[in-house]
């Protein structure tokens, strides 16, 4: 009897072993075919550093408001956010960087460090902003991604991967089965004021830039509510970012 049960035990971990490995090849295949249907490997390998513009409107208390904004990026741990908007009749101009282990906020004329948990989500907001646009990246350390099925976004279906970050967290990011691009992110964020919000994000008016297809039109909602539209309207890859732009706003 003994026996029996230490045989029946092997046989269902090997099952499950063999299902994860499954889940985790499963995994591989669709991001090798997303990285081929944005660009190509090489491409994106170079495209580590990059900077681009976007213009849309934000919801926000039941008010939408204007801005435009510029992110420069190095890898996911380097980025320098800066954007300007009019919210509720007065003009803000807004800085955000993460460099490394540190960061830092701006507003107008108050710079605040960010610390502990407040640093830690802006890791996860760059992170979540830039892999989506670069997938190389996924396979960088300390990231996981496992095969979930399929979902439909809109009316065509999506591969799911569920990707683990370095920070322990996770995320959905969806794939078209048909061309291979991202179409959808949904994850759990921290808002403005402390809060968490399951935001959904979607990507769709793919271009092309310089070889490499960017989604042009990404919308955010937070717990089925529209948060972000955005338009990308320029975007470039840097052969190299001057180490000041990731230093303390001034």
């Amino acid at each position: 009897m003994k026996w029996f049960l230490g045989a029946a035990l092997v046989a269902v971990f090997a099952v499950a072993g063999g299902s994860v490995r499954a889940d985790e090849q499963e995994a591989k295949a669709i991001i090798e075919k997303a990285i081929k249907a944005v660009g190509g490997e090489e491409k994106l390998g170079n495209a580590e550093a990059a900077t681009w513009k976007t213009r849309g409107k934000m919801t926000f208390n039941d008010n939408t408001n204007d801005f435009n904004s510029q992110v420069t990026v190095q890898g996911v741990d380097h980025s320098r956010s800066e954007f300007e908007g009019e919210f509720n009749g007065n003009a803000i101009k807004g800085v955000t960087v993460l460099a490394g282990d540190k960061g830092w906020r701006k507003f107008g004329d108050n710079l605040n460090e960010l610390e502990g948990n407040a640093l830690a989500n802006q890791k996860r907001t760059v992170y979540l902003q830039v892999i989506p646009g670069n997938l190389v990246l996924l396979k960088a350390k300390g990231f996981k991604a496992e095969s979930t099925g399929e979902e439909k976004v809109g009316d065509k279906s999506a591969a799911v991967l569920k990707v683990t970050a370095p920070d322990g967290k996770d995320f959905k990011l969806f794939f078209d089965k048909e061309s291979g691009l991202p179409v959808k992110l949904v994850a759990t964020v921290a808002g403005f004021q402390g809060g968490e919000f399951t935001q959904e994000t979607t990507f769709d008016a793919y271009k092309d830039f310089g070889g490499l297809k960017k989604a042009t039109k990404i919308e955010s909602k937070r717990d089925g509510q529209r948060f972000l539209e955005q338009e990308v309207t320029d975007y470039k890859v840097l052969d190299k970012v001057d180490p000041a732009t990731f230093d303390e706003p001034k």
